[in-house]
């Protein structure tokens, strides 16, 4: 992925990951294997929990990449982590800093995260100079850790604070899930609108060293 070409790069996406609210019964059931559920629950609870997971909006797993000329300015964000220690993102300016915005609730967030674990795991053995950071939205902390626990990821994430960190993101992840690269001087580099993959993660992490 090269970065010489001063203007957003966006780069298609395999496979279904996103499914209209509203859509009429015959739609949602054509679109089920989006969604990426097996079989069928008979169930009440069952299936109301896959329509759920059928009428989330989210992104498509779309990826842009900014060149280095047309990068904004610095990110500042600030939180408290889901155990209550201060965080900022000022404080790893000399790093590559990844940010994924989720939630416990949002059925795409919850199918990509062994992936983010996965790409944490891998950058971790490498040593190389990256953060990985969660920023959980719409949900108590306490709901998030215990998520984050029963689904094993071990990078830490910002418990939600109203909204404020999104707009230090500068409105570039409105909805989740969206993972956001920030380049060694904190600034917007490229982002993943939708579900991601760890092979997406690491490629992305690896452009961002690359450059110096």
């Amino acid at each position: 992925m090269s970065s010489s070409d001063p203007r957003p790069h966006v780069l298609p996406t395999r496979g279904c990951r996103a499914v209209l609210a509203g859509a009429a019964a015959l739609t949602l059931g054509v679109l089920g294997g989006c969604s990426g559920a097996q079989g069928g629950d008979d169930t009440v609870a069952g299936q109301a929990k896959e329509v759920a997971d059928r009428a989330y909006v989210s992104g498509d797993g779309r990826i842009e990449k900014l060149s280095a000329a047309d990068r904004g300015e610095p990110v500042t964000l600030t939180g408290k982590t889901l155990d209550g220690q201060a965080w900022s993102s000022v404080d790893h300016r000399d790093k590559i800093v990844v940010l994924n915005v989720w939630g416990s609730w949002c059925p795409p967030c919850v199918a990509e995260m062994p992936e983010l674990q996965k790409a944490h795991a891998t950058l971790e053995k490498t040593k190389k100079p990256v953060e990985f950071m969660g920023v959980d939205v719409n949900e108590a902390p306490e709901t998030a850790a215990a998520f984050m626990r029963r689904v094993g990821t071990t990078y830490p994430s910002l418990a939600d604070d109203g909204g404020a960190a999104l707009t230090a993101l500068q409105d570039k992840a409105s909805t989740p899930p969206a993972t956001i690269l920030l380049d060694r001087q904190g600034r917007i580099a490229a982002r993943v609108t939708g579900e991601t993959t760890s092979a997406t993660v690491t490629g992305l992490v690896d452009d961002l060293l690359a450059e110096g």
